[in-house]
C-alpha cells in the first residue's frame, strides 16, 4: 500500500508518500507563495525523487478540513483532479485527527486546536494509549471558555497541538488548567500524519470517489456570516 497525502489546511503546504510501516518521502514549504503555486510542483518533485509512479499509488489522502477555507479548497481540488485523472480512490482526513498522529508514542489526551478567531477554535479531543488513537469528541468550533470547562473535567495528561496551540495554552494557563504545549516539531499538521491517518481509514474501508470528496467546513466563511447577519439569516 502506498498513500500520497497532502495538507494545505493552513499556512504551510506539504505532500508525503507513505506505506503502512514507513514514510517514503515528504516535502514541506512555508513561504509567501500560495498553495495553488506550490502544491502541484511539490507533488511532481516528490514522485520523481521517490521514484514513484502514480500507478503505484493505492489512494490519495487530503486534510479536508477544518482549516483555511481557501487552503482546504485548493487541497481538495488537487486531490480530486489527480483522482479523476488516474482513477484512484480518495480518503478524506480530518485535519484535527491528523494532528493527533503527531503524538503517537505518548499516552495522553491530544487537544487539537486551530485558530478560528473571535476567541474560538476548531477543536477535537483524542486519547492515545498504546499507540492507538480514540476519538473523544467530534470536530467542532467552540469558544475557548467552553474548551476550558471540558479540559477541567479531564484527569489525564493533556497535550495541545495545532496552529492555535500557543493561543489556547496561554488561555488555559491564565485560567489554571494544567495542559502541556506540544514540541514545535510535533505541533503543526503534516502530510505524513495525514497519510498514516488515511491508512487507518483505508483499513476500515473508509474511502470515497473523486466525485464524493468534498471540503469539510465547520462554519461559514466570515464574509458569508456577515452577509447572513445583515440579511437576518441564521
Amino acid at each position: 500500500m502506498k498513500i500520497l497525502a497532502i495538507d494545505t489546511s493552513a499556512k504551510a503546504a506539504s505532500a508525503a508518500i507513505a506505506s503502512e510501516d514507513k514514510l517514503i518521502g515528504e516535502f514541506s514549504i512555508n513561504t509567501a507563495l500560495t498553495h495553488s503555486q506550490t502544491l502541484i510542483p511539490m507533488i511532481d518533485v516528490l514522485l520523481k525523487n521517490t521514484n514513484t509512479a502514480m500507478s503505484e499509488i493505492t489512494a490519495l489522502a487530503v486534510n479536508a478540513g477544518p482549516g483555511s477555507f481557501t487552503g482546504v479548497r485548493i487541497g481538495v481540488a488537487a486531490v480530486k483532479g489527480l483522482a479523476f485523472a488516474n482513477n484512484i480512490p480518495c480518503v478524506s482526513v480530518s485535519t484535527l485527527k491528523s494532528m493527533a498522529y503527531n503524538m503517537l508514542g505518548n499516552d495522553c489526551v491530544v487537544c487539537a486546536v486551530m485558530d478560528a478567531r473571535c476567541a474560538q477554535v476548531y477543536n477535537a479531543l483524542f486519547r492515545i494509549k498504546n499507540d492507538k488513537i480514540e476519538r473523544l469528541t467530534d470536530d467542532r468550533a467552540l469558544a475557548l471558555s467552553d474548551l476550558k470547562y471540558e479540559l477541567e473535567k479531564l484527569d489525564e495528561k493533556t497535550v495541545i497541538v495545532g496552529d492555535g496551540a500557543e493561543l489556547t495554552y496561554e488561555y488555559l494557563k491564565e485560567n489554571s488548567v494544567d495542559a502541556k504545549l506540544a514540541p514545535f516539531t510535533r505541533r503543526i499538521q503534516t502530510a505524513s500524519s495525514t497519510a498514516f491517518a488515511a491508512i487507518d481509514e483505508i483499513k476500515l474501508s473508509n474511502t470515497v470517489s473523486a466525485e464524493q470528496l468534498m471540503p469539510v467546513y465547520l462554519r461559514l466563511p466570515q464574509a458569508q456570516r456577515e452577509l447572513n447577519k445583515k440579511l437576518g439569516v441564521n
